[in-house]
């Protein structure tokens, strides 16, 4: 007699249906497990015959054999653990129960416990779309996987207490899901906290508006990591969809809290200088999310930028560039979406201080010229804003009045992003930064003035396509907030300025 048992894999982003088959022989005793699994699935056998054994059940003195279907896909992980164990309790006739319409996925223990997984978002969408009825997860997994509708949801603490409710004896109640409503921005640090850097504090404010890249360079000390703290506080609220999205890469990374049923605060990731390029964009032999894909729909802080190495800033490229980053290796090929918000911070030099207007600068000219190297001309080239952050006087740090919040700037950014999606309703672009090239001119309309005004930096600062491409998005931005249909010519007179770091720094050493 042959059993069969569903379960479900995951493969990147997406999820596939597993059958279980078991199949009982005479013979030597032995346990095997065929389909391509890991070294993490074959050690399944240990733990479903010690869970057997354990909770009073009979293991078979057989000839086993469960196969994993399809065989051409490998599968990795302790998922299958529940799955196999059930399909062996259906080989032997310890389990009788119409289960056609059921899917398993869980860890156990050597005592029959089930344990957490990762990618239970992923699997649950697959277990709905393929028409299954009920889902049988981990009692830790069950609010991540209660958000699909369609779909009944089952928590199983443990191995007993599901025979008792297959047996019809105890029922387990299923999970319910948990309020969608957005998450409010306050678990991230507030503006008002910000002392003095109101030009700085404007151009986060169009940053988040427009969804725009930026660059922000300053001695050491003068605010530069505290402000990007606190840019997630004025980012505009998750919509479902993004939720859902963002929920599945963490759920698939294993970083999604236990007990938590989606993400619905912004991602903010800062790795340390020192993540591998792997680490950052992604990879593995099974490739897996790096920053880039945790931070999707949110925010990546890179603090002191010239410190990462030179391979993994240059793997940011293309990435930011297309809002996805696909991992190719000898296993097959993955795409993971990373539309983000690129927010880095740098010194001028290496003890901090060159321009500095009271303390002087100790690096040599090389040294200066070899920091700032560092940073290529094609990154520089994709961070829509280059913004310099002077150091704090002491009268605006010891000033009583009051900074504006992040809820009144939020409400500015709200208001400039409802403009922005009813401009682009009906087409996948979601704010300004992300306006295609197709589009470009249609939704930024400007008026001769502008025009003139953008003609004549685009020629005297020599700047790339892309550099012209991006200067018209923040004018666009930037006229959002002034709730301004047209692009006049101070919009992009403030579009324009924040391209010109990269002319006082890094066009000296030339």
């Amino acid at each position: 007699m042959v059993s069969h048992v569903n379960s479900l894999g995951l493969l990147g982003m997406e999820s596939f249906l597993v059958e279980v088959e078991t199949f009982l022989s005479n013979g030597m005793p032995a346990f095997d497990i065929v389909g391509l699994p890991d070294a993490a699935v074959k050690e399944s056998r240990d733990r479903v015959r010690s869970a057997m054994k354990n909770c009073g059940l009979t293991f078979p003195v057989s000839r086993i054999v469960t196969n994993l279907a399809p065989a051409d896909i490998k599968k990795e992980g302790p998922i299958y653990d529940l799955p196999i164990l059930i399909s062996l309790l259906k080989a032997t006739g310890q389990l009788d129960a119409h289960i056609e319409q059921c899917a398993f996925v869980g860890e156990l223990s050597l005592t029959g416990a089930v344990r957490p997984v990762k990618g239970i978002l992923p699997m649950a969408i697959q277990a709905m779309e393929s028409g299954f009825s009920s889902l049988f997860l981990p009692a830790d997994n069950a609010a991540e996987g209660a958000v699909v509708s369609g779909i009944t949801v089952y928590p199983v603490e443990s191995l007993e207490q599901l025979l008792l409710h297959l047996s019809g004896a105890q029922q387990i109640s299923p999970a319910l899901p948990a309020s969608l409503s957005p998450a409010s921005s306050s678990h991230y640090p507030d503006f008002s906290q910000v002392r003095g850097q109101e030009e700085a504090k404007r151009a986060l404010e169009i940053a988040a508006a427009g969804g725009h890249n930026v660059l922000m360079i300053g001695p050491p000390g003068s605010g530069k990591s505290m402000l990007a703290k606190r840019l997630p506080s004025i980012l505009p609220d998750m919509t479902f969809s993004e939720m859902i999205e963002t929920t599945k890469i963490h759920s698939i990374a294993g970083t999604l809290p236990r007990g938590t049923s989606l993400i619905r605060i912004r991602p903010f990731r800062s790795p340390h200088h020192t993540v591998s390029s792997a680490g950052l964009s992604g990879g593995g032999s099974l490739p897996r999310p790096g920053e880039l894909s945790l931070a999707h729909n949110g925010v990546l802080f890179l603090d002191e930028l010239p410190e990462f190495s030179r391979t993994s800033m240059e793997a940011l490229r293309q990435p930011i560039e297309d809002g996805s980053v696909t991992i190719s290796r000898v296993s097959g090929t993955l795409t993971y979406p990373c539309s983000v918000m690129l927010v880095a911070a740098m010194n001028p030099c290496p003890c901090g201080y060159f321009g500095h207007p009271s303390r002087p600068c100790t690096c040599t000219a090389n040294q200066v010229s070899h920091y700032l190297s560092r940073v290529s001309g094609p990154l520089l080239d994709r961070m829509d804003l280059h913004v310099e952050i002077p150091p704090v006087n002491f009268d605006a740090l010891d000033s009583d009045h009051s900074a504006e919040d992040s809820a009144q700037i939020k409400a500015r950014v709200d208001a400039a992003r409802t403009i922005q999606l009813e401009r682009y309703q009906g087409s996948s672009v979601s704010c300004n930064a992300r306006i295609p090239t197709s589009m470009l001119h249609s939704a930024c309309q400007m008026t001769d003035s502008a025009h003139k005004l953008l003609k004549r930096a685009f020629e005297s600062m020599g700047l790339s396509a892309r550099a012209y491409d991006r200067i018209l998005k923040v004018a666009r931005t930037i006229a959002d907030l002034d709730q301004s249909e047209t692009i006049n010519s101070n919009h992009t007179a403030e579009a324009v300025q924040y391209r010109t770091l990269d002319r006082k720094y890094w066009l000296r050493e030339l």
